[in-house]
């Protein structure tokens, strides 16, 4: 962690001044992070932040996410607001947060927003990625990013044939795990891929919102489309019926990125937040893999 930056000489005497909303777009890696949302006795992200920004103002600040993400789930591009006094420039937080947080969280950008602007409410969409690596290989620097799938082999054509469905607004309670709050089980799909390159497949959605669990209940039933134990009409069947019985097992959270969330009015440029996780690529060979003889 780098030494804190400095604020500026009149912090102390503008404590009483007026407040302004403050936009972050985050990114972090999730696997020693319980999740984003703050909960007793855990390391979240949430908290993490929001203990750095009390650490500048000298008080609690709430911190307000687009969505929240389970624990081992990485972040591209989060957004998340508070409110501050504005004698820090919005531009500011960003390097001023920077140098106070820990390795695996880092604000790409922050800024003022409008009062009304809201990082969840103002939402029009959010996307996930799924990548699973399916080499027989195991790879140290792919581990903590994929999925590591190779037993079976998978036909991303299969899959994609499956995901085109999905498009609109569903009931999609097959997807939905216990222990949420939220009253109902409605999804608006806006786009739905999966493709491969090389020895990765990525599988993104793209929703309004997103159910508790749902990415990674689905990826786990859609695997199994792939390796040909579900036909895409089955898989279809299966959530039209809402048979949540069916949905044994979620993939693990390692492989899904929250990837972005959409705005009708974003102060960031695009090249902040579009697109900023990495694809992993490796180079294909002619030679058989051999790693397990």
């Amino acid at each position: 962690m780098s030494s804190p930056e400095t604020l500026p000489t009149e912090f102390e005497a503008a404590k009483g001044a007026k407040t302004q909303r403050i936009a972050l777009v985050i990114q972090y890696l999730g696997t020693h992070f319980h999740g984003w949302q703050r909960q007793p006795h855990q390391r979240t992200v949430q908290e993490e932040i929001e203990q750095t920004i009390q650490s500048v103002l000298l008080k609690h600040t709430p911190l307000h996410g687009a969505g929240r993400t389970d624990a081992g789930v990485h972040a591209a591009a989060q957004v998340a607001h508070f409110d501050a006094p504005d004698h820090i420039p919005g531009y500011r937080w960003a390097s001023i947060l920077n140098s106070r947080l820990p390795k695996d969280v880092l604000i790409r950008a922050s800024s003022v927003v409008d009062r009304a602007w809201h990082a969840r409410f103002s939402a029009s969409w959010r996307r996930y990625r799924y990548t699973l690596y399916t080499d027989p290989c195991p790879n140290l620097f792919v581990r903590p990013f994929a999925w590591h799938y190779y037993r079976n082999s998978l036909d991303v054509l299969l899959m994609q044939a499956a995901l085109e469905p999905l498009i609109g607004r569903h009931h999609l309670a097959a997807f939905h795990r216990a222990g949420s709050s939220r009253a109902h089980s409605w999804v608006d799909i806006q786009a739905a891929e999966c493709t491969r390159q090389g020895t990765f497949i990525q599988i993104e959605l793209q929703a309004s919102g997103f159910l508790y669990g749902m990415v990674r209940l689905l990826v786990g039933m859609l695997v199994e489309v792939g390796q040909g134990l579900r036909s895409p009409v089955q898989f279809t069947e299966l959530w039209q019926q809402q048979r949540r019985d069916l949905v044994k097992h979620a993939a693990p959270p390692q492989g899904l990125c929250l990837l972005r969330v959409g705005y009708p009015d974003f102060p960031f440029a695009s090249d902040i937040w579009f697109d900023t996780q990495p694809r992993l690529i490796l180079p294909i060979t002619s030679e058989p893999a051999s790693c397990f003889g």
